[in-house]
């Protein structure tokens, strides 16, 4: 498909047709979701742009695991309601030292293991050859860990009942589109259960038997947090279905930043932060030392998932990083089966104040310059070696603000 930025005027061309428009200080923006083309909350692509449209989202970032399949439909979705989309993608990679070391990063169960993203890619998405070999390595591997983790419920369900099983094409047909991943193994095994036995009695007895006789904490009424249990108790580390990644399901950090670049977008290093008794990982309890550590790799994008942090501290965090001029945005990820607004809060549907609302509007209006700037031939934010200036970071916001006002308003 065309990009819609195709059809965009020139710089200057675009300057005069915005000259004394009035626009808004920000608008509601939110950079980090996941689509059914990885896992999520979305029953289908419609209903996160008809969620959009009730909750006024001027900006919606994909950003998917590994792929960038969902492009396609996210691109018209958006251009059909209006909505300035964002192209990013997500990894899991592995930093070896630090995992040798015993340091958590974005992970707070895994030494070594990092979640990383890329902001404002290429539309379409492309790659080098070398890249896009070690991409298709990685899912192939991810998704020989799905097929052994089945072959390990497998086990666990015929004992209970021989005449049941999953497999995993049924799986990806019925639940996936092409990458499946645990939490579309929860959801199966929970639809198994409904679906194969008529009272709820013998339902939760089935998946209690799964647990290995613990009780389940969550009953049926709840199929969100049902999902969630089966996950925790069966295919996490320790549960009697989990089967262990084998590195080769992990490219380096280096890479992923490699594959980040050659497809066009920006590294993004998507920040943890507190979880609810207030404490952090070791990569990031020290902000200085974070920043330091961001620095050396070249890293001046980070995003959080404000729902799980506590206002305060996300205040002090995001201000820090700000005055350090660093590329800040916010999502929701909506990668759970909970399908909660799309409107950013903090813990507990804390309201984000004015500073954090414009500081996300600037860090999307910078990626959605960039886009603007690829798509016309120029160069973004990122340079083809991986630098970049801070001092080209307040033009691309008045940029950015144009390109999406332009959109919105054409």
């Amino acid at each position: 498909m065309k990009n819609f930025l195709a059809g965009f005027p020139p710089y200057d061309k675009l300057k005069k047709e915005m000259q004394g428009r009035a626009v808004p200080a920000y608008r509601e923006v939110n950079g980090h979701i996941h689509t059914p083309y990885s896992f999520s909350a979305f029953s289908d692509m419609e209903k996160i742009f008809s969620m959009a449209r009730e909750e006024n989202i001027a900006l919606l970032g994909i950003n998917d695991f590994y792929v960038a399949d969902g492009y396609d439909a996210f691109h018209k979705g958006c251009v059909a309601n209006k909505i300035f989309p964002l192209f990013n993608i997500e990894f899991i990679g592995l930093m070896k030292e630090e995992q040798q070391n015993g340091v958590r990063i974005n992970d707070p169960n895994n030494p070594g293991r990092i979640y990383f993203s890329g902001k404002g890619l290429d539309y379409p998405f492309h790659t080098k050859w070398l890249q896009k070999r070690e991409l298709k390595k990685v899912i192939k591997e991810s998704q020989q860990q799905m097929k052994a983790m089945i072959i390990s419920l497998n086990n666990l369900i015929q004992k209970e009942n021989p005449s049941l099983a999953l497999s995993y094409e049924s799986i990806r047909k019925r639940y996936a589109h092409d990458l499946v991943r645990e939490r579309h193994l929860a959801k199966a095994v929970k639809n198994l259960a409904l679906e194969s036995y008529n009272s709820p009695e013998e339902q939760l007895h089935f998946l209690e038997a799964l647990y290995g006789g613990k009780k389940s904490k969550t009953g049926l009424s709840n199929s969100a947090a049902l999902e969630n249990e089966i996950r925790s108790n069966l295919l996490k580390s320790g549960g009697a279905a989990f089967v262990e990644e084998d590195e080769k399901s992990f490219l380096e950090l280096k890479k992923i930043i490699k594959i980040i670049i050659n497809a066009g977008g920006i590294p993004c290093y998507p920040v943890l932060l507190d979880d609810p008794n207030g404490k952090f990982t070791e990569f990031e309890g020290d902000y200085e030392k974070l920043f330091q550590s961001l620095n050396r790799l070249g890293i001046e994008c980070i995003e959080l998932i404000p729902g799980r942090n506590d206002h305060s501290i996300l205040k002090n965090f995001v201000e820090f990083f700000h005055n350090k001029g660093f590329i800040i945005t916010f999502g929701t990820e909506h990668n759970t089966p909970e399908l909660i607004p799309l409107t950013i809060t903090a813990r507990g549907s804390a309201p984000l104040d004015e500073s954090l609302k414009r500081i996300s509007w600037e860090g999307a209006c910078v990626i959605a310059a960039h886009q603007y700037l690829r798509e016309d031939g120029r160069q973004g934010y990122v340079l083809p070696d991986g630098t970049h200036s801070k001092d080209q970071k307040q033009d691309l916001i008045n940029l950015g603000q144009l390109v999406i006002e332009y959109f919105l308003k054409k």
